[in-house]
């Protein structure tokens, strides 16, 4: 069994919450004041769980560092050096400087795309994170009082990592003549010639995608291939799917309160380790987000392994906690 001891880490992405599908679609606003209040209580419960230690990234609007103030002055907590970009540069260089404080675990608050930032920094981290995006299948919406009480007894070495946390599915992905990348949730192949506002939120444009996850309750590539093949993190396997007019149609949630026709010609499951190839040209959008250009006849070749963040189920946290009676007075001086 796996027991670590260390600080617990916070990174909190400012912008999450905010983004352009808030006027195109009906997503929820998560502002700063909401997203501090969010790490107040889970520092709460993890000083409860038995916590003393914190280290965090000091983002540009002083989230946790004034969260920590207002919860307790018997903490020893301290920031660490991030790159101070107002961009996902912060939350990569923020990820690895939090490997290096030797946290044991790390509470994220963000989306789908602050997350797939944080893992290209910190590829197998142990964490816990929570929803504050737009499209939210990695993290999820959990009371912050007791993720943080998760994340406090697993910092102390009172519950092994691997009694409760699984390793995650993730995307690998090769371009010609170009720089790796990773994805946790989805990869897909737009017709789109620009980056632009980086969301996705036209299905028409969509060519071929690969999901790690398929989940007709979330929202996004990953309902749309839920509505297709169910598959859920769990299993040792992902999905790819081709769009264009053929052999299925869906009303798909796309993003938050915004629902498309979807054309889909073919699907099929993808074992671990399988390559999976798209060529260009058009836009590689991950985890819901525009971001590599393909040039004509540039290949991306993607596979998914079973390599990436250790995600701790706080509920069977908690459940084990109980077994052993970790919250009991006696055990918490």
């Amino acid at each position: 069994m796996t027991r670590l001891n260390g600080p617990v880490g916070i990174i909190v992405n400012p912008a999450s919450g905010k983004d352009i599908r808030r006027l195109v679609a009906r997503a929820s606003v998560f502002d700063n004041q909401e997203k501090k209040a969010i790490v107040r209580r889970a520092i709460t419960g993890a000083i409860a769980a038995g916590a003393r230690e914190f280290r965090y990234v000091a983002d540009t609007h002083g989230i946790t560092r004034s969260a920590l103030e207002e919860v307790s002055s018997e903490v020893v907590a301290e920031s660490v050096a991030s790159a101070r970009s107002a961009s996902a540069l912060d939350t990569i260089d923020g990820a690895a400087a939090l490997k290096r404080a030797n946290c044991a675990v790390v509470i994220t608050l963000g989306g789908d795309g602050t997350n797939r930032a944080f893992v290209r920094g910190w590829r197998d981290a142990p964490m816990i994170a929570i929803s504050t995006g737009t499209n939210n299948v990695f993290p999820t919406l959990i009371e912050a009082t007791v993720a943080g009480a998760a994340a406090g007894l697993v910092s102390r070495g009172a519950i092994a990592l691997d009694a409760v946390a699984r390793q995650a599915k993730l995307i690998h992905v090769e371009i010609e003549g170009e720089a790796d990348d990773v994805a946790l949730i989805d990869a897909v192949v737009t017709s789109e010639r620009f980056v632009g506002a980086r969301a996705l939120l036209d299905s028409h444009h969509w060519q071929h995608a690969l999901v790690t996850r398929a989940e007709p309750s979330a929202v996004g590539v990953s309902a749309v291939a839920g509505l297709l093949k169910p598959i859920c993190d769990s299993r040792d396997e992902a999905l790819c799917i081709d769009f264009g007019p053929g052999a299925r149609k869906l009303n798909a949630p796309i993003a938050p309160g915004l629902y498309q026709s979807v054309n889909v010609t073919d699907y099929r499951t993808v074992e671990l380790g399988e390559n999976v190839q798209f060529a260009g040209p058009g836009v590689l959008a991950l985890d819901g987000e525009r971001e590599r250009g393909l040039k004509p006849g540039q290949i991306a070749t993607l596979r998914v392994l079973r390599d990436g963040p250790w995600v701790i189920d706080v509920e069977k946290a908690l459940n084990l906690a109980a077994q052993c009676r970790l919250f009991d007075a006696e055990e918490l001086e």
